[in-house]
């Protein structure tokens, strides 16, 4: 048992500086990268600031028929546009309005920068194996690393309120358009890609007319799965100031209002609902 013993203690004398050097590059980068944290959250903001505007300046029934209108556009079926139509008049009646046009600002704007970055990485990791042999640890280290460990950095670089919530969101979302991206254009057929190759096709017409209609599917459970994670995110981003169906949550937890907490926990449950039976979509 000595040896071991002593093996241990060696072990533990030294402790490898993980949390110094994280603190050490979060502190040079504050210094010597501000004018690139300033950019982008000016840009998140005014990409928050039209959403916002365009989910709050209509009369509510107007949002609601817009909702209606884009899932009849999707599915093609009366029985999802009925469900729609009923979720978003509970809310209304429940008084969470205001709320869930900003929770829902929060995810519209993750799934515009998610799918903006994730579909085209996805591509090119289908293209290019050892991309995503490069990328796969670094999306697992993005999906497993503790969801408030991401607030810290989006606290030091960008203060409190919408943007730092929507960067944390960001980060934890981003692997979900990027692997299912790879994996729907990485499934293609080989006898649709040789067809394609052989009338002719250039790798940009088999990318636009074969991969990315045939990905089509996992592409749209992508933003499904990207719309989920966001909504996951919203109590905790209340806790870095942002606005939403979080804060009530955050409230009544602090409050131990049950009445509240319910509430508002009902609501995120009816917006997840009504969202995935907006944009779920079957191969045909």
């Amino acid at each position: 048992m000595e040896p071991l013993a002593r093996l241990t203690e060696a072990l533990t004398a030294t402790k490898l500086p993980v949390g110094r050097l994280a603190r050490e590059g979060f502190g040079w980068l504050q210094a010597n990268a501000t004018w690139a944290f300033d950019a982008a959250a000016a840009a998140l903001e005014r990409l928050i600031e039209a959403v916002l505007w365009l989910l709050q300046t209509p009369p509510p029934l107007l949002v609601v028929a817009a909702f209606v209108a884009l899932t009849w556009a999707i599915q093609r079926s009366w029985k999802p546009c009925l469900l729609v139509l009923a979720g978003f008049l509970f809310i209304l009646n429940q008084g969470y309005w205001q709320a869930t046009t900003e929770s829902l600002t929060l995810v519209l704007a993750s799934c515009v920068v998610c799918m903006g970055v994730g579909v085209p990485v996805g591509i090119a990791a289908a293209h290019r194996p050892r991309l995503y042999a490069g990328l796969r640890p670094v999306l697992d280290l993005m999906q497993t690393l503790p969801t408030f460990v991401y607030l810290i950095p989006a606290i030091v670089f960008f203060g409190i309120g919408m943007v730092p919530g929507l960067l944390a969101t960001v980060i934890f979302v981003l692997p979900a358009p990027i692997r299912l991206t790879h994996l729907g254009i990485a499934s293609t057929p080989q006898p649709l890609l040789e067809a394609a190759t052989a009338f002719g096709a250039t790798p940009r017409q088999v990318l636009w007319k074969v991969e990315l209609p045939w990905a089509v599917p996992q592409i749209m459970t992508g933003l499904n799965q990207t719309i989920m994670l966001s909504l996951s995110m919203v109590v905790i981003a209340a806790l870095v100031g942002a606005a939403g169906l979080g804060v009530p949550v955050v409230r009544a937890l602090n409050s131990v209002n049950t009445a509240l907490g319910f509430e508002a926990g009902m609501v995120i449950v009816v917006l997840a609902i009504l969202l995935d039976r907006m944009l779920r979509v079957e191969r045909p």
